[in-house]
């Protein structure tokens, strides 16, 4: 699982970050995460898709990636 803490993504409804560690259940088939809204981070949710499926994601380049 590729995801990491500070990733966004984004769907229908909103744009989310992540804030949690991705996690899998039903032997690696379901994946989950918690996400938090970006424009009000108090509001918080699990996601969860099959493992098989593509989630597109927005990874922001940090000041220490940019060091390595």
């Amino acid at each position: 699982m590729h995801l990491q803490i500070g990733d966004r993504m984004t769907d229908s409804t909103r744009e989310w970050q992540v804030v949690g560690r991705p996690y899998t259940t039903a032997g690696g088939k379901d994946s989950h995460v918690r996400v938090q809204r970006v424009d009000k981070p108090g509001v918080t949710e699990t996601r969860v898709w099959g493992s098989y499926e593509k989630v597109a994601v927005i990874r922001r380049a940090t000041a220490e990636e940019g060091k390595r």
